[in-house]
């Protein structure tokens, strides 16, 4: 065979390879989509998206086996979080959408909505919707601020068991309105969950009922819920935003604030989130050449982000739990 008969030989092999499966698929139709891994199709009941980790754990346990819950956000919390092309995706079909709000995680939510071309979604911003009165305000580490100066509202309200089980009957009303022939599933899961947050906070208060030094500093403004809920007094916060570094007017206000002979505050709380973050071992190291004794760096997680195997239906509880210790563990 030449050279010449050889190329045309595999030139109609070429042809014959490309025309055969369209033949085929010309025969048999086309091939059905392949199923969204997102989404069981089997599941007739509610499909709902929560912006991150302790709205997953409220959501999944009112839902049991009657709503789907997929939580977004893992390892990046709502303060650095942006979403991806598969985040989009995840709300392409979804009916429910909850969110703290407050301006924590509303925009992304919006923005993914926007993007998945979802209008009917129904995007539920859980803190806004709670009692004003239920509020806190953050604290403020400007080292100069005039007498009109106002403190922002602090968004981390699932830190507070009280608050975690308000927004679990929002969840639980939502789904009820979404799916009613399952109302009395929800109500009972709601009210089950309900009583675990509540002795979460038991156990809490009595870690903490006999500390009589029961003062810290906090990383970031964070904690005020936290603070009303297990009767603590934070005295101000190393870091507005998470992850930037106090400025030196602001460490000096902190140590002044610190060393108050009348409130002298030695726990400084760090979050495992921003362990590059060298300020709370400044502060520790400057109140240490102060003088002042047994000043402890206690990590305190506020639960915005999530290793996604370890994200199970008690983990807000187990998370809680663990900061309640490592709080009553470094008070006195």
């Amino acid at each position: 065979m030449t050279r010449q008969q050889l190329l045309q030989r595999l030139a109609v092999i070429a042809i014959l390879a490309a025309f055969v499966p369209l033949v085929f698929l010309g025969c048999v139709g086309k091939p059905p989509e392949a199923a969204d891994p997102l989404w069981p199709a089997e599941h007739k009941g509610p499909k709902v998206v929560v912006s991150f980790a302790p709205l997953y754990c409220f959501a999944v346990n009112v839902a049991g086996d009657d709503a789907v819950v997929r939580n977004v956000m893992t390892t990046t919390g709502p303060h650095d979080f942006s979403p991806t092309e598969r985040d989009v995706r995840v709300v392409t079909k979804a009916d429910l959408f909850f969110v703290i709000g407050m301006g924590l995680d509303d925009s992304q939510a919006e923005r993914m909505k926007e993007g998945s071309g979802n209008t009917k979604l129904k995007i539920v911003e859980l803190a806004e919707k709670l009692p004003k009165d239920k509020l806190c305000e953050g604290k403020c580490n400007h080292a100069h601020h005039g007498a009109d100066h106002k403190h922002d509202l602090d968004p981390h309200v699932w830190l507070s068991p009280d608050h975690a089980a308000l927004m679990v009957n929002m969840i639980r009303d939502e789904l009820k309105a979404a799916d009613p022939a399952h109302a009395a599933g929800y109500d009972s899961r709601a009210a089950a969950y309900i009583k675990r947050l509540e002795a979460v906070k038991a156990e809490g208060l009595a870690l903490l009922k006999d500390k009589q030094d029961n003062r810290l500093i906090s990383f970031h403004d964070s904690m005020a819920y936290f603070e009303k809920a297990f009767n603590l007094e934070v005295r101000d916060v190393l870091t507005k935003k998470p992850g930037q570094e106090p400025e030196e007017k602001a460490m000096r206000k902190l140590i002044r604030v610190a060393t108050d002979e009348n409130k002298p505050t030695r726990v400084i709380a760090v979050e495992p989130q921003y362990s590059t973050s060298t300020s709370g071992e400044a502060l520790k190291k400057e109140l240490v050449a102060k003088g002042m004794k047994d000043v402890a760096l206690v990590e305190f997680d506020t639960l915005e982000t999530v290793k996604p195997d370890d994200l199970t239906a008690d983990w807000y509880e187990r998370k809680m739990r663990a900061n309640l210790e490592a709080v009553a563990k470094a008070l006195k």
